[in-house]
């Protein structure tokens, strides 16, 4: 018993006299320190199974590339098969979906997190959004066929590239919409009642200050969004992506076909030939995701230095 600045202290102990707290804080450290090094171990098998794949599919396909094979259409021999239309067709989904989805999912994460009233009918919009990012890709497919190719095919070209677009950028709207509304949230609430304070109107203090703040975290979002529409394959073959093409795609209502659909088509034949290309043609499809993402990454890092 201790007595300090007039105040009476207790120091309790345990059975030997010694605080009754150590034994707990060092089962916390040691439970951190156990939790630490089972997170580690996880990352580093993903890290070493993806380093293993990616290593096996270049070895396979990195001879297979050349100039020839991304300018060359493909054919059913696989030594003259080559990848041209189909990347051009991913690059015109990339961008069109980039294009449709991105203003559609930064403005409704606006809307729902600074204008909408909190009431019933926002509620369930927010479930609905929060579950429609688990729907599998396959449903949006069917209802893209159902809306985009059969209901709207005289508008949208039927089985067009912009289908295709519309229908992927459905698959991705839900993620960044979420990611955009986590960004608007960590957002203090001191930086829109100093905006109102000086008289700025609420869609003034979105644009100079609020939209300018969560870009990076939008951005984030979108990268990974992005990132999953280049590589789906299930909702392009509902939707009438094409295996086999003789044209290249130069509108956004032509017919199309995309970098997973020529690799799939490839993997599908028996011919060794075919299975390096697919090789080859995986290695592409990887360039291109890098390239946009370090892209992305770049404009989210100078928006993160603006902030």
């Amino acid at each position: 018993m201790a007595t300090k600045s007039g105040t009476q202290t207790t120091r309790k102990g345990g059975p030997e006299g010694g605080p009754v707290f150590e034994s707990s804080t060092s089962m916390r450290h040691a439970l951190d320190w156990v939790f630490a090094v089972l997170v580690f171990a996880a990352t580093m098998v993903g890290l070493v199974v993806l380093v293993v794949l990616l290593v096996d599919i270049a070895r396979d396909g990195l001879p297979r590339l050349s100039w020839d094979f991304l300018t060359s259409f493909a054919s059913v021999f696989p030594e003259s098969s080559g990848i041209y239309p189909a990347l051009l067709g991913s690059l015109w989904l990339l961008a069109l979906t980039a294009i449709i989805s991105v203003p559609l999912g930064i403005g409704a994460a606006i809307y729902l997190e600074e204008y909408a009233p909190d009431n019933w009918l926002t509620r369930l919009i927010e479930v609905n959004i929060s579950n429609l990012a688990g729907v599998p890709s396959i449903i949006y497919g069917l209802l893209g066929l159902g809306i985009f190719v059969n209901l709207l095919g005289d508008i949208t070209g039927g089985q067009s590239i912009l289908s295709g677009a519309l229908t992927l950028s459905l698959l991705i709207l839900p993620v960044i919409i979420i990611a955009t509304r986590e960004a608007l949230r960590t957002i203090p609430g001191a930086v829109r009642e100093g905006g109102y304070a000086l008289g700025a109107t609420r869609w003034e203090v979105i644009k100079s200050h609020l939209l300018p703040m969560a870009l990076p975290g939008a951005l984030t979002g979108t990268i990974l969004a992005l990132s999953r529409a280049i590589g789906e394959t299930a909702p392009l073959i509902v939707v009438g992506a094409a295996t086999y093409i003789t044209f290249a795609p130069d509108s956004p209502l032509t017919a199309y076909s995309a970098l997973p659909i020529q690799i799939y088509s490839w993997v599908s034949q028996p011919q060794p030939g075919f299975q390096t290309a697919a090789a080859a043609g995986i290695v592409v499809l990887m360039a291109v995701l890098l390239l946009t993402n370090s892209i992305a990454i770049w404009l989210r890092n100078r928006y993160q230095r603006r902030a």
